[in-house]
């Protein structure tokens, strides 16, 4: 996608041969295999939604493609990430999926950034390619790539994915076009958005979504068909349904003229940050409380129970976020602490204080265990085995 409307470059035979069935579709032709060519897409994020698309799109034939992603590859990424393999396992990702992207076509540029993106890097990372595609799983990063592609007037592929469900659209393709601002206005406070380890997802979903990000990219790089400018695609994987929603630009919206500190954007307000620091304790001050108040304490890990029974804190009960939510365990909790402190846990501490909120609305006082059990395994435990 050139806007100088000129032809793009002249295809090799082995070009012709390789994207010869794409080619042969009337609606894309030479002519589009050659603006494919002729473009650059910026993937930001190669995990579970970048993988397909990156794939599809070295082996459309896109001419270069660029890669940020700051962390490396992990055993859990392996059943959704298909992009990576299990050779991978500790080394970067970007390395990874650059050298997936040249076995399958070595044709490609693939141009890596092995960082975060961030205020000071963003518009020099994105100003040289045509299109971004937006596949990371973090409220603060995605703002920051809505308004970076706002400030550059960049198209902006968006993609999100949670269990069995995913979203797609397309952002900022016009000047009457919505931006991520639209769809998501103010961000909601963190601690009570799960992330994919706590929330989990089916292996497929970040595929079938990675690669409906990648056909619109392709659509609108070679001008075929209707995008999803405008349209919101929410899928259901379990159900197997596929439901349009209209998006429109917000008359209120202010003109994007600048980048901010957008952790600090998606923080909690003041007051509701206050209230989670009087309702939270380290994993050190867990330790000593569990040294010193002997049977004074009741600690509660309220992940699914497969994950307790895989990995838990000794003297720890489970009892499910979704048995405290619905109800069903208020009573027990009532009997469990009678006289004594109560201590919640999960995995990193988003769970447990959505538990803790919804235990203080039926009159019960508790501490969250700050970090979780991710925190715990990290801080703690190797104290613990050289003791």
């Amino acid at each position: 996608m050139k806007s100088n409307g000129k032809p793009g470059p002249n295809l090799k035979n082995d070009e012709i041969d390789r994207y010869s069935r794409q080619i042969a579709l009337p609606e894309l032709g030479l002519d589009g295999q050659k603006k494919l060519k002729d473009s650059s897409v910026l993937c930001i994020g190669s995990g579970g939604l970048g993988s397909p698309l990156l794939l599809y799109l070295a082996a459309a034939g896109i001419g270069r493609i660029g890669i940020v992603d700051f962390d490396n590859v992990e055993e859990s990424n392996l059943h959704r990430q298909i992009i990576h393999s299990t050779k991978w396992i500790n080394k970067p990702k970007v390395d990874s999926a650059r050298q997936h992207l040249l076995d399958i076509n070595p044709n490609c540029q693939v141009d890596i950034y092995h960082t975060s993106l961030n205020k000071e890097n963003a518009l020099n990372i994105l100003k040289t390619f045509d299109i971004v595609c937006d596949c990371t799983d973090n409220f603060p990063t995605r703002y920051l790539i809505s308004d970076a592609c706002s400030i550059l007037n960049k198209p902006n592929i968006y993609g999100s994915i949670e269990q069995f469900q995913g979203q797609v659209t397309v952002f900022n393709l016009d000047e009457s076009s919505p931006t991520y601002r639209d769809l998501v206005p103010n961000p909601p406070p963190p601690e009570l958005v799960p992330s994919c380890s706590e929330a989990g997802v089916m292996g497929v979903m970040p595929g079938l979504i990675g690669l409906i990000q990648a056909n619109e990219t392709i659509k609108i790089i070679t001008g075929i068909g209707k995008s999803l400018n405008g349209r919101l695609l929410v899928v259901d994987g379990k159900d197997m349904t596929f439901r349009e929603l209209t998006l429109k630009q917000s008359k209120y919206r202010k003109r994007i003229r600048e980048l901010i500190n957008y952790d600090k954007f998606c923080m909690p307000s003041k007051s509701h940050n206050t209230k989670l620091i009087d309702t939270q304790i380290t994993v050190q001050e867990l330790k000593e409380t569990i040294m010193n108040k002997a049977n004074h304490y009741v600690l509660i890990d309220v992940r699914e129970t497969y994950e307790y029974e895989f990995y838990s804190i000794d003297g720890s009960k489970s009892i499910p976020l979704k048995k405290i939510e619905n109800g069903e365990a208020i009573e027990e909790i009532r009997r469990l602490i009678k006289g004594k402190d109560l201590y919640l846990y999960c995995k990193s501490g988003k769970r447990s204080n959505k538990a803790l909120i919804t235990l203080k609305n039926h009159g019960i006082k508790g501490k969250n265990i700050r970090g979780g059990i991710d925190a715990w395994k990290m801080e703690i435990m190797p104290i613990l085995n050289k003791e």
